[in-house]
C-alpha cells in the first residue's frame, strides 16, 4: 500500500531499537527522510548503518529528552540537516521506577514523569512551528496499555502514559483544522530491549531462563493476550506508520492498541 508520504520528513525519538527502528524502516520503505534520535551518538551511528534506503535519506542525531537545551539543539540540528519535519513519532521513554506504591519516592515519581511526559510535551513545543508551517502534519505519540489498565508495581510509568494520552487528545483538538493530526498507538508486551531487560531481571527473581521467564509473565500478568507471546516491533511499527500516513487523514485523537487482546476492556 502506498502510504504517501514519498518526501516527506520524520522525526523518530527512540530510535536506536526497537519499535522506533523498525518504524524508521518502514517509512524509509515508503519514501521519506528519516532523522533518527536517541540518548547516545555511537548507537545511533550503528542503527542508521543497518537501515536500508538511500543514505541521503538517513541522519542520526543524538539527543536527551529530559533536556530542553538538548532538544532544543536537536531541533536546530535536524532544521539544518534535514529541513522541517512533516511527522513525528516519539518514541523515547522508560520503564521507570518499579515497585509497590509505599516503595517508590518522589525521585521515581520526578524521574519517571520527565522522561515519559515532560519530555514527549517539550518535544512537541520545540518541534510544532515546524509541524504547522506546512499545511500537513502528524504526530504519534507511543503511550501503552498501561494507561488504560495500570498496573500496581509501575505505576509512575501507568500515571505518565494516561497523561500522554489525555496530552494527545487535547493537542488534537488545537490544530487539526491547520492539517496537523495527532494519534497514540499502545503497545503491550512488545520484544523491545526494554522488555529483554524486565524478562531478565525477572528470570533471575525467579531462578529460571528468560524464555520460562516471559511464559510465566504472560500467563501471571498478561492473561489477555490471547495470542501468547510478545509481540514484534515491525508489528507495531506497521501500525505507526499507518497513522503517519495520508491514508489515516480521517484518523485524528485516537488510541490505536497493539496488544494481543492484553487490555481487558472494550
Amino acid at each position: 500500500m502506498d502510504l504517501g508520504i514519498s518526501g516527506r520528513t520524520a522525526l523518530v525519538t527512540g530510535g536506536d531499537s526497537g519499535i522506533g527502528w523498525h518504524t524508521a524502516q518502514v517509512l524509509l520503505d515508503e519514501g521519506a527522510t528519516v532523522v533518527l534520535s536517541d540518548l547516545d551518538q555511537d548507537s545511533l551511528d550503528e542503527a542508521a548503518g543497518r537501515l536500508q534506503g538511500p543514505k541521503t535519506r538517513i541522519h542520526a542525531i543524538a539527543a536527551d529528552v529530559d533536556s530542553v537545551e538538548s532538544i532544543i539543539d536537536l531541533r536546530d540540528a535536524v532544521s539544518q540537516a534535514a529541513g522541517d519535519i512533516d511527522i513525528l513519532v516519539q518514541s523515547a521513554g522508560v520503564t521507570g521506577a518499579q515497585g509497590l506504591f509505599h516503595e517508590i519516592d518522589d525521585a521515581g515519581w520526578v524521574d519517571t514523569l520527565t522522561t515519559d511526559l515532560l519530555g514527549p510535551i517539550r518535544l512537541t513545543r520545540a518541534f510544532l512551528p515546524a509541524l504547522r508551517s506546512g499545511g500537513w502534519g502528524r504526530i504519534v505519540y507511543l503511550a501503552s496499555e498501561d494507561a488504560v489498565q495500570p498496573y500496581d508495581d509501575e505505576l509512575p510509568y501507568c500515571a505518565a502514559k494516561a497523561g500522554i494520552l489525555a496530552f494527545a487528545k487535547g493537542l488534537s483538538r488545537t490544530y487539526a483544522s491547520e492539517g496537523l493530526l495527532v494519534n497514540c498507538v499502545s503497545p503491550a508486551f512488545i520484544s523491545t530491549p526494554m522488555t529483554d531487560a524486565m524478562m531478565e531481571k525477572r528470570a533471575g527473581e525467579l531462578g529460571t531462563d528468560v524464555d520460562t521467564a516471559i511464559e510465566s509473565f504472560l500467563d501471571d500478568k498478561r492473561p489477555y493476550m490471547e495470542l501468547g507471546r510478545r509481540g514484534e516491533p515491525e508489528e507495531v511499527a506497521a501500525v505507526i506508520a499507518f497513522l503517519c500516513s495520508d491514508r489515516a487523514s480521517f484518523v485524528n485523537g485516537s488510541n490505536y492498541r497493539v496488544d494481543s487482546g492484553s487490555v481487558a476492556t472494550i
